[in-house]
């Protein structure tokens, strides 16, 4: 077994980290950097900042501001928002992020899946998508911070992204986010046995036990959380070792 990775996301907004439940309900948590290096030092294994009003407001991703998160933190992060053509994701990467997570621009423009993987390689490049449940197995892909529906179904865009040449799919249950009931485990398991790249699971951590369940139910790669970490209701280090004990294999 690959070793399971936990990965604490930072949502920006105006420059400092937010926190919503269901995407909206927005409150400040902290400086991204500081949050940032804190985690590192817990033992995150990757950190994910996303300016989640970038696409909304058609504004590109603080270069500024990854710039001192590289200064400053040691493990890989990935930068999201407002990425809409290859001199974005250029800028960023030269600033320093690992790799650029990308979500509505493309949905709007599948095309910049193949370009990003093309020009930088597929490990560099996240397909983010948000979801919400329809009725049965339906999941309908929205877009702008989970603002607009489009025609996009979860499962066939997942694999039209890989297809694409993505590296990695960052899934988020809109329905799980910041509830803090356990992440979409059943969506997850379907799109771990269709796709071969890995899968980051996002929304619905409320407790340790929810990390093992995606891990085991789910099949998820890697688990990602925000609140939790952010109200220091679960410390890292601590899930790492109850993960251990449960017999899943984490760095």
């Amino acid at each position: 077994m690959l070793a399971k990775r936990i990965i604490p996301c930072l949502d920006i907004k105006d420059g400092m980290t937010v926190k919503g439940i269901k995407f909206v309900g927005i409150k400040e948590v902290g400086d991204p950097v500081e949050l940032g290096a804190l985690y590192a030092e817990q033992g995150a294994d990757e950190l994910v900042f996303l300016d989640i009003t970038a696409s909304h407001e058609g504004r590109k991703t603080f270069v500024d501001l990854v710039k001192r998160i590289a200064r400053n933190i040691n493990i890989p992060f990935t930068v999201g928002g407002g990425i809409s053509e290859l001199k974005d994701a250029e800028a960023l990467l030269n600033a320093g992020a690992d790799k650029i997570s990308i979500n509505s621009s493309a949905v709007r423009n599948p095309q910049l899946i193949d370009d990003m993987a093309k020009n930088f390689g597929s490990q560099f490049v996240v397909v983010a998508i948000d979801a919400k449940k329809l009725q049965g197995d339906e999941w309908v892909v929205t877009v702008n911070g989970g603002r607009i529906p489009t025609e996009k179904r979860l499962f066939p865009w997942s694999k039209e992204a890989e297809d694409r040449g993505a590296g990695e799919i960052l899934f988020t249950s809109m329905d799980h986010d910041g509830v803090k009931q356990g992440f979409a485990n059943d969506a997850l398991a379907k799109l771990s046995t269709s796709l071969s790249i890995p899968i980051i699971a996002s929304g619905g951590a409320g407790k340790m036990e929810h990390f093992k369940d995606v891990f085991t139910l789910g099949k998820a790669d890697a688990g990602l959380a925000a609140s939790i970490f952010h109200y220091k209701e679960i410390p890292i280090p601590d899930l790492k070792q109850y993960l251990k004990k449960e017999g899943i294999v984490v760095r």
